[in-house]
């Protein structure tokens, strides 16, 4: 028999899923809310992988976290496929024996390898599922999920998932707020060391990176070596930092203010300090630069499941919010011409940056938790119900 939690600190919510910045910021948006609403942190479980961002972010954010063992399978026959394949055997046990514990009033699914585990646990247990799909293809994972879910919360009102309500992709609430003029800029731009009357250009591809942005916005950068009017942010993952480093396209007697970092803490200093971002085409990403309202140069990746990055972009791009490059044609001069382009016509920025926000949705965090409670098996609790430290 398994000891089922009860009392205050009884979990209302598990919430299954990671692996990437995509699902683990919106998840972390999510129980964000939750809290907002009256939970105590510890009533809000995650349940991750060991090998996910999650095993960072999770802990640093304050709330629970399960980390499973295993990894996705590979969508061909490969013998690694055999060793996932056990991995999740036991994280399916492990995640059954965990919400047969909590036993909490719904679990939220959020995609990725992690997700599915703590779905088919809660398919056991009886435990209210909602889907809350970040992507405009939904995952296999949310795919599945979707057959046993109560709901599912989708950015795009398209986006083909059953019983599905259009919330929008959560975001954090630092970023749904954010001002990027005025003195909210020069103060982004002090906090990064930045040139406040330089026009900021930003660059990041994920926590790893992206190996061909990054070759291109170095080329970028050797060929602006002499401009002194402009300030690059290269954020290029901790994988190519040292590389890069090495190559460095500009040294300080260059006018260019060229900054390369592994990995960015503050990126919400970023968004409020950068004219324009180059990146990939991830749902946080694509949801963020919606909210904030800033133009970008996207690069979906080659080979995303279900070639969703291309369909994130493909809704920036149509709405004239962004420019889409595919990977297989980014180098130095293309993306070179494309920023000029785009920093010589401060007209179409502006138009860009107002096309972006009709995209976005800074009510997306409150409109998932809106769906949840809906559809959870007891209410949200009250801080009045709170156990005294």
């Amino acid at each position: 028999m398994t000891a089922t939690m009860t009392g205050p600190d009884r979990t209302w919510a598990v919430i299954a899923g990671g692996g990437t910045g995509g699902h683990v910021v919106p998840g972390l948006a999510i129980a964000s809310e939750m809290v907002a609403r009256g939970a105590a942190p510890r009533q809000v479980h995650f349940i991750g992988s060991r090998r996910g961002l999650e095993r960072r972010l999770v802990p640093a954010a304050g709330f629970p976290l399960t980390a499973l063992p295993g990894r996705g399978i590979q969508r061909r026959v490969t013998p690694a496929n055999l060793t996932a394949a056990l991995g999740l055997i036991v994280a399916v046990v492990r995640a059954l024996v965990i919400v047969g514990r909590l036993r909490p009033a719904v679990l939220v699914g959020l995609g990725g390898y992690a997700s599915v585990p703590g779905v088919l646990a809660a398919v056991v247990w009886r435990v209210p599922i909602v889907v809350a799909e970040q992507n405009a293809v939904p995952s296999a994972a949310n795919r599945l999920a979707g057959r046993f879910a109560r709901a599912a919360a989708v950015p795009f009102p398209d986006t083909d998932l059953p019983n599905a309500t259009w919330t929008g992709n959560p975001v954090r609430a630092e970023i749904a707020g954010l001002e990027r003029t005025g003195p909210a800029r020069e103060a982004a731009c002090a906090r990064l060391a930045l040139d406040p009357d330089r026009r900021v250009v930003a660059a990041f591809g994920g926590s790893l990176g992206a190996r061909r942005i990054n070759e291109a916005v170095l080329g970028t950068c050797a060929a602006w070596r002499h401009r002194g009017d402009l300030a690059v942010r290269h954020i290029a993952g901790e994988r190519d930092h040292d590389d890069l480093a090495a190559r460095r396209p500009v040294d300080g007697a260059d006018p260019l203010q060229y900054q390369l970092v592994g990995f960015e803490d503050d990126m919400v200093s970023v968004y409020a300090a950068a004219e324009v971002v180059v990146c990939r085409a991830g749902a946080s990403s694509g949801a963020e630069i919606a909210v904030v309202g800033i133009p970008s140069v996207l690069i979906p990746l080659p080979g995303a499941p279900g070639d969703h990055q291309t369909a994130n972009a493909r809704r920036l791009a149509d709405a004239n919010a962004a420019v889409m490059i595919p990977d297989a044609e980014l180098d130095p001069d293309r993306l070179r011409a494309e920023l000029e382009t785009l920093l010589a016509d401060p007209d179409r920025l502006a138009s860009m940056a107002a096309a972006a926000r009709t995209l976005g949705r800074p009510d997306a965090a409150s409109a998932v938790v809106d769906l949840v409670e809906a559809h959870a098996r007891r209410p949200l609790p009250t801080p009045t119900l709170r156990r005294s430290p």
